[in-house]
């Protein structure tokens, strides 16, 4: 069981990257189960065309990934028991992002602003995600099946990840993008998928954690305490619903709403439920005639590039998936 005790969230910017980049590499041999929480600016757009349902889940994740940027991730380090490492078991990294210059929903910017987020700050000494990259690929975190990466309905935060991992668009289908994760990531478990193997549970992250009689650590809608709450909840789950197995035949490498598990209907239900709060003008992703076809959702801060390309008013954006997700 995970211990009682002061946890702390370090934060992590571009003044001591390097130094919390090395303590992680440190700890990891001992502590390689990685609870994994990001921040990102909101769903903008979703794309139109001749897809089919399924396809439509893919495509939305990859044309939203593909277009913005990550904000913040929270990594929680814990070992197989579930306990915490005894210094700082937590890190928050926070990415260089601009209000002014990087597209993103308003009403997601303003919930992380509500949360705490300091955005000039994040403006003034985020950390490069190119440096970041570079770390992640070299610290033994990925590409490595003994790193059991821990998540909560996490296809847009592994979408992320492999975006700075590759310096690259997400693939191009479904199917190559869970190839490419599976490579990256051998070792996954999403706590929203493995809920649905306990009959009457459902919800998001805090309802879970509710459930369980686990209290939050730090502020919501913050990608450390949310890695925190994962690594406790997955925990908890496994050691009272689960018979304190983690079956791997049932849990390991599946994605709510993703790939050909049970879940992808309920994915689909989400986005037939919510179809509507876009703009009427359909243009390509990237201006470039090759690309698919999008919608953008209405307010969305386009960046100075993009002005003039897109409308900007109508009904709103919809924060459903957030709600999902916590």
């Amino acid at each position: 069981m995970v211990m009682t005790k002061e946890i702390e969230i370090r934060d992590v910017w571009t003044y001591n990257f390097e130094e919390e980049a090395e303590n992680i590499r440190e700890i990891i041999q001992n502590y390689p189960y990685v609870a994994m929480d990001t921040e990102f600016p909101g769903v903008v757009a979703r794309p139109v065309g001749d897809l089919s349902n399924s396809e439509l889940i893919y495509q939305t994740l990859k044309c939203n990934v593909d277009m913005l940027k990550i904000i913040q991730l929270g990594l929680t380090f814990a070992d197989k028991d579930g306990n915490w490492y005894e210094g700082c078991t937590c890190w928050q990294f926070n990415f260089k992002f601009s209000l002014s210059g990087d597209m993103f929903a308003q009403d997601s910017i303003e919930l992380l602003k509500n949360s705490g987020i300091d955005f000039e700050k994040f403006e003034k000494y985020g950390i490069d995600v190119m440096q970041f990259g570079e770390f992640l690929m070299m610290s033994g975190l990925v590409l490595n099946e003994e790193v059991k990466w821990v998540s909560f309905h996490s296809s847009y935060d592994f979408g992320y990840l492999l975006k700075t991992l590759t310096c690259n668009n997400l693939p191009q289908d479904e199917a190559s993008f869970l190839e490419l994760l599976h490579i990256f990531f051998p070792c996954i478990y999403d706590v929203k998928y493995m809920m649905t193997a306990v009959e009457g549970m459902y919800g998001g992250l805090n309802a879970l954690a509710d459930i369980l009689q686990i209290e939050r650590i730090g502020p919501v809608h913050q990608a450390g305490s949310d890695s925190l709450l994962t690594a406790q909840t997955f925990f908890s789950l496994v050691n009272k619903h689960l018979s304190g197995i983690c079956d791997d035949s049932k849990f390991k490498g599946e994605l709510f709403g993703l790939g050909n598990n049970h879940t992808k209907h309920k994915a689909k239900a989400y986005l037939n439920n919510n179809n509507t709060g876009t703009n009427s003008m359909s243009v390509p992703i990237n201006n470039t005639n090759n690309s698919p076809q999008v919608q953008y959702y209405n307010n969305v801060h386009y960046p100075p590039q993009h002005q003039g390309m897109h409308p900007t008013t109508g009904y709103g954006y919809h924060d459903d998936f957030q709600q999902d997700m916590y």
